[in-house]
């Protein structure tokens, strides 16, 4: 009968330094993928990490690229306490399943320590352990020989101050002799003097030395007879027994609390960095700055050279073949010499190479693609030079890696939506457009193409002043649609970065006046009035669009107020700046309409006498030319009635040559 699938299966497998620990780990993919189960993988840093062979080291380092390979997520504890860290971390992630190895070690006593598979069922008796053979126990136990032999090398320092401290408690105990102090005091003095030493010096041998060393000095020196190693009191031994078992005890509590606070160190250090990363990684707003934090931060954490190739800007998959070829680095040493060929073997299979790896192991640097979801935005390159990551610097890295990989990601995404948020405005340009030309067209092409048929029809029964009011009314139209489809082309070149400016000196009266002939005809039926300073004012400007500028300007006011309007242009300069105004005394702009005035196809509410509305490109055009010659255009209310359209421009100075 086939398993019922359970939703939300979480499988935490245990990563070792054990060479079966492979078949522990194939087992855990086996059975997270029969259950559709979300796979993690553990690890707890003992102690005497540091001194476990450069073999384990490395049989651990393939163990848990094997975990990240399959899709596990990597954590890693530091602790003694393996067992019980394995089961809180099982609670805290709700994990259902732990698949862990079985050892060959039995309990030799029945006061003798549970195994670790015991002490883990133990622990988590609510989650299912499934328990896969594993013969490690030789290599456990050479390693706590090598261990051992590591901690009782000695150094000259610690043997210094180890002489020293004995020296100084034993000085000190002859002075409480003379001052008549009981034996227990000076007892106090060797034990606290035991626990400096503990402090002080690196290997705990020391503090085990010093405590035998403390009670043959009370006895050489205190116990009568003195400077002998006889005693004439039996109580005595009993006395050492138990100044010897303290001093051992607090010899021990002292080295254990030193490496607990130096592993505490380092790893708030290493979290420290992987925090500030994630807070840095939040603020960047390009690639570039989402790869030069993660370079600084590998640098940090590691102290190690950084290099990152990035995907090329013509590469849009996962798959591309383009690698930045100018890299974004933090060197000071040495380069592998097929460097880019390693980094592109590592970008087009996703998976990591280069030193202590299986493919390019000769080489000095590790090779980490920067991939999520199957796209590869590039490779990290980190210089070894024949060094070996730990675990935990391992794992630490490899988040920081992740947290560069999901910045890229939310990059690409922002530009994607951006992207096609973009596409989505210029559709819908392109449909605002198509709709209001084919609306506004259609009133000047009938009425052309009903005067053409009158006339067609009946033009010898018309008379002169028809026709002429025939003709008129056809070349009106036929200008308007001129001056649409003028308008059109101007906005579509300044948009796509196609209007070439011809930028010269001008009389700017002179452009005034050559707009004014170019105006709507209605223009006779308003007062214009042209004001500007006694001074002859030039401005640098491409004469034809600000012509264009001017003549929208007006047409509108024209179009927009009441016959029989005051219409003024006026200009004057204020400081590096022309300011040119057309000002009206109509009715005005409502204030909700001002925010969009200069809007590509805004026409507000007005209504024109002749039927005819505007598509609303007069007056961003007027916007865009304006901003191209490096000048802004507002409007303003003209008080009491009426607005003014002001735009500047960069006045001009003539030099002249005697």
């Amino acid at each position: 009968m086939e398993p019922i699938l359970k939703n939300g299966e979480r499988i935490l497998v245990c990563l070792s330094s054990s060479p079966s620990n492979k078949k522990v780990i194939d087992a855990a993919v086996r059975m997270a993928d029969a259950f559709h189960a979300e796979l993690s993988a553990i690890y707890v840093k003992p102690p005497h990490y540091d001194s476990l062979p450069e073999a384990d080291k490395l049989r651990l380092h393939s163990n848990i690229q094997l975990a990240e390979q399959h899709g596990a997520a990597i954590i890693m504890i530091a602790g003694d306490d393996v067992p019980v860290l394995i089961a809180e971390y099982a609670h805290i992630s709700g994990t259902t399943k732990i698949v862990v190895a079985r050892s060959g070690a039995k309990r030799q006593h029945f006061w003798s320590k549970a195994s670790l598979t015991e002490q883990i069922i133990l622990n988590a008796p609510d989650v299912d352990v499934y328990i896969i053979p594993d013969s490690s126990v030789e290599i456990r136990r050479q390693s706590q020989r090598l261990n051992l032999a590591n901690q009782i090398h000695p150094t000259r320092k610690d043997f210094l101050i180890t002489l020293l401290l004995l020296l100084a408690a034993t000085g000190i105990g002859l002075l409480f002799t003379a001052f008549g102090f009981s034996e227990a005091n000076i007892i106090t003095v060797f034990i606290l003097g035991v626990l400096i030493i503990a402090v002080f010096t690196v290997n705990p041998i020391h503090s085990i030395v010093s405590s035998l060393a403390s009670v043959l000095l009370f006895n050489w020196f205190f116990i009568e007879p003195r400077f002998s190693f006889h005693t004439y009191e039996t109580e005595y031994v009993v006395t050492f027994v138990i100044m010897l078992v303290s001093s051992l005890i607090t010899g021990t509590l002292a080295n254990k609390l030193k490496d607990n606070v130096r592993r505490s160190s380092r790893e708030a250090f290493r979290a420290k960095v992987l925090f500030d990363t994630n807070q840095l990684l939040q603020k960047a707003v390009c690639t570039d700055d989402v790869l030069r934090i993660t370079a600084q931060q590998i640098k940090t954490l590691l102290n190690r050279d950084v290099v990152i190739f990035p995907i090329g800007k013509s590469g849009n998959s996962g798959n591309s073949t383009d690698l930045n070829t100018a890299p974004f680095y933090i060197r000071t040493s040495g380069q592998d010499d097929n460097e880019t060929e390693i980094a592109k073997w590592a970008f087009h299979n996703q998976t990591v190479a280069g030193a202590h790896t299986e493919k390019f192991e000769s080489a000095k640097s590790l090779y980490y693609p920067i991939s999520i979801n199957g796209y590869c935005y590039g490779v990290i390159a980190i210089y070894l030079n024949g060094e070996r990551l730990e675990a935990f610097e391992y794992s630490v890295f490899s988040s920081i890696i992740g947290e560069c990989a999901l910045a890229l990601e939310g990059l690409r995404n922002a530009a994607e939506k951006e992207q096609a948020a973009m596409a989505v405005r210029n559709e819908q340009l392109r449909s605002n457009l198509l709709r209001s030309i084919s609306h506004d067209i259609r009133t000047p092409l009938t009425s052309i193409s009903g005067n053409a048929s009158n006339l067609m029809t009946h033009y010898e029964h018309l008379d002169e002043a028809t026709l002429k009011q025939i003709f008129s009314d056809i070349y009106d139209d036929a200008e308007w649609m001129i001056n649409l489809v003028e308008n059109l082309l101007s906005i579509s070149r300044i948009e796509n970065g196609q209007m070439d400016l011809h930028l010269s000196l001008e009389v700017v009266n002179d452009v005034v006046e050559e707009a004014l002939r170019h105006v709507d005809k209605n223009a006779a039926m308003h007062h214009i009035i042209v004001q500007s300073s006694s001074d002859v004012l030039i401005a640098k400007m491409d004469a034809r669009l600000i012509t264009q500028v001017l003549i929208n300007l007006v047409n509108n006011a024209i179009k927009n107020t009441q016959i029989g309007s005051e219409i003024t242009i006026r200009s004057e300069q204020a400081g590096s700046f022309i300011h040119v105004c057309v000002e009206d005394n109509g009715p005005g702009i409502p204030n909700d309409m001002k925010p969009h005035i200069f809007e590509m196809f805004y026409t507000g509410q007005n209504v024109v006498s002749d039927s005819r509305r505007g598509i609303g490109l007069g007056l961003a055009l007027c916007k865009s030319i304006v901003e191209a010659h490096g000048g802004t255009i507002t409007l303003t209310d003209n008080v009491p009635a009426g607005c003014c359209f002001s735009f500047s421009l960069p006045a001009g100075e003539v030099t002249i040559n005697e």
